[in-house]
C-alpha cells in the first residue's frame, strides 16, 4: 500500500469519526432511555421486567415502520435546500406532520391489541396484562413522539442537528427522573410500578415535541424556511413523494428491527424468567449497538461525498474504512461481554436465575457482535452509493429467509428454548453480513472500472451555505 493512500485512509476514518460523534451522543441518549425502563423496572421483580421488555418490543414493531417513513424526510428536505429552493423546504416540515398525524393513527391501532396478541402467542396471562396496561400508557405519548420525529428529520434535512442533541440528552434526563417518580409514587404521585414506565414516556415525548416545535417556530436558523409560519393542509404530491422515498426505507429497517422484537415476542412463551433474562442481553447488545449504528451514518455521508465527486477508488477505500470501525467497536464489545457477562447482567437484576441465564445469552450476543457491526458497515457504505433496494431484499432474505425460521425452528420446534432462538439471530446477522460485503464488492468494482472507463460522472456538486447553520458544507 502505498504511502498516499495509506494516509488518505487515515484521513477517511478521521472524519467518519468526526462525523459520528454528534450521532453517537444522540444515540447512546435514545438507547439510554431503555436502558432505564429496563433496570429500573427490573429491580421490581421478573415480572414487572417481563412486562416491560415484551411490551417495549411489541411496540416497537409499529414505532420502526413509523420512523422508517419518516426517516425520508433528511434527504427530501436536504434535496430542497441543496437546490435553493429553501420556502419549498420549510413546506416539507408542514407536511411532515400531517404525514405524522396518519402514522399515529395506524400505530394506535395497532397498539390497541396488545393484550389479545401476546396472549395468543403465550404469553403468560400476568405478564401480557401487565404489558398492554404498560403499553396503553406508552400510546399516550405516540402522537407527540411522530410529530417530534418529522420535526427532527426535517431539521436534519436543512443539517442543523443542535436541537436533537438537546432534546435527546433532556429526554434521557426527564425519562429517569418520571421513571423514578411514578414507578415509586414519589411527590405524592400513585405508585404504578411497570406501568410507571409508560407514564414517564408518554410525559417525556410531549416535553420535547414541545421543546422541538418552539426552537423551529423562533431560532433565526429557521427563518428562511418558515417552516411553522402558517398553516398548510395536506398536499398530496408533496405527501406521495415523502412516502416513494419512505417506503423502501421503512422496509430496511424493519427487517432487522422485527427480527428481533418477534425474538423477544417469542420469548414470552418461555416463562417470565427467560423473557426477563432475554431482555437484560438483548438491551446490552442494542446499546452497544449505538456506536456501530452512529458510524454507519458517518459511512454513509462521507462515502457520499467521495462518489458524489466522481472519486470512485476513494469511496470504495472510505465504505472499507468505515465498516472496518465498526467491526473494530464491536469486536472490542464482544470481549468485554466474554470478561464481564455475569457482571452486567447482575446490573439490571438481584434474581439470581434471571441473571445467570441472562450471562448465558450474553455470551450468545458476543458471538454475533463482530457480524452486526459488518452488516451496519457495509450497509451503510451501501447508502452512500446511493444502494438501497437490493440490500433491503438481502436483509429481508437473511433475517426472514433463515434468522426468524431458524429461531423458530431451534427455540420452539425443537425446544431449545432462549438459545435456539438466538443461534437463529445469530445465523441471520452473519447471512446479511456476508451477502452485503458481497455486494458491495459488486457494485464499487462495477463503479471504479465505469468510471476509468469515463463511463460515468460525478454529481453535479450543491452549492452549500457556510457559516455552520443549516446547509452548513461538511467539509470532508
Amino acid at each position: 500500500m502505498s504511502s498516499l493512500r495509506r494516509a488518505r485512509l487515515r484521513a477517511d476514518a478521521t472524519n467518519i469519526l468526526r462525523l459520528s460523534g454528534p450521532l453517537l451522543v444522540n444515540n447512546l441518549a435514545t438507547a439510554g432511555m431503555t436502558t432505564a425502563d429496563t433496570v429500573m423496572a427490573g429491580r421490581l421483580g421478573a415480572l414487572e421486567l417481563a412486562a416491560v421488555a415484551l411490551g417495549a418490543n411489541y411496540v416497537s414493531l409499529f414505532y420502526l415502520g413509523g420512523l422508517g417513513l419518516l426517516m425520508a424526510l433528511s434527504p427530501t428536505v436536504a434535496h430542497a435546500v441543496g437546490a435553493g429552493r429553501d420556502r419549498e423546504a420549510g413546506g416539507y416540515f408542514r407536511q411532515a406532520l400531517w404525514l405524522s398525524l396518519g402514522v399515529t393513527t395506524v400505530v394506535l391501532a395497532g397498539l390497541a391489541f396488545t393484550g389479545p396478541v401476546l396472549r395468543a402467542i403465550g404469553t403468560d396471562p400476568a405478564v401480557a396484562d401487565l404489558a398492554a396496561r404498560y403499553v396503553g400508557a406508552v400510546a399516550f405519548g405516540m402522537p407527540a413522539m411522530f410529530a417530534f420525529l418529522a420535526l427532527r428529520f426535517s431539521s436534519e434535512g436543512l443539517g442543523w442537528t443542535r436541537p436533537i442533541l438537546f432534546t435527546a440528552v433532556l429526554a434521557f434526563a426527564v425519562n429517569v427522573s418520571g421513571n423514578w417518580v411514578f414507578i415509586h409514587g414519589r411527590f405524592g404521585m400513585p405508585a404504578l410500578g411497570a406501568v410507571g414506565c409508560g407514564v414517564a414516556t408518554a410525559i417525556t415525548q410531549w416535553l420535547i415535541f414541545a421543546v422541538l416545535w418552539t426552537y423551529v417556530r423562533r431560532h433565526r436558523a429557521y427563518r428562511p424556511y418558515a417552516p411553522l409560519a402558517r398553516f398548510e393542509g395536506p398536499d398530496p404530491r408533496r405527501l406521495r413523494e415523502i412516502l416513494a422515498l419512505g417506503l423502501p426505507i421503512c422496509g430496511s429497517v424493519l427487517a432487522e428491527g422485527a427480527l428481533f422484537a418477534s425474538a423477544g415476542l417469542t420469548m414470552g412463551g418461555f416463562g417470565a424468567t427467560v423473557v426477563a433474562a432475554h431482555a437484560i442481553a438483548i438491551n446490552y447488545a442494542a446499546l452497544m449497538f449505538m456506536v456501530p449504528l452512529s458510524i454507519h451514518s458517518a459511512t454513509t455521508i462521507h462515502v457520499g461525498h467521495r462518489a458524489g465527486a466522481g472519486r470512485w477508488r476513494e469511496a470504495r477505500d472510505a465504505g472499507w474504512t468505515g465498516a472496518a470501525i465498526c467491526v473494530a467497536t464491536m469486536a472490542v464489545s464482544a470481549l468485554v461481554l466474554l470478561g464481564a457477562r455475569g457482571a452486567i447482567a447482575a446490573l439490571y437484576s438481584e434474581d439470581a436465575a434471571v441473571v445467570g441465564l441472562a450471562a448465558l445469552l450474553l455470551l450468545y450476543a458476543a458471538a454475533f457482535q463482530v457480524a452486526d457491526g459488518l452488516q451496519v458497515g457495509m450497509a451503510g457504505a451501501l447508502r452512500g452509493f446511493k444502494d438501497a433496494r437490493v440490500p433491503m431484499l438481502l436483509c429481508i432474505a437473511a433475517y426472514w429467509g433463515l434468522g426468524f425460521p431458524l429461531a423458530w425452528g431451534l427455540g420452539v420446534a425443537a425446544g431449545h428454548g432462549a438459545p435456539g432462538v438466538w443461534t437463529g439471530l445469530i445465523a441471520g446477522l452473519f447471512a446479511a453480513a456476508s451477502m452485503l460485503t458481497l455486494r458491495w464488492r459488486h457494485v464499487t468494482g462495477r463503479a471504479v472500472a465505469a468510471g476509468e472507463r469515463g463511463a460515468i460522472h460525478p454529481e453535479k456538486p450543491v452549492q452549500h451555505r457556510r457559516g455552520g447553520g443549516p446547509a452548513a458544507e461538511v467539509e470532508s
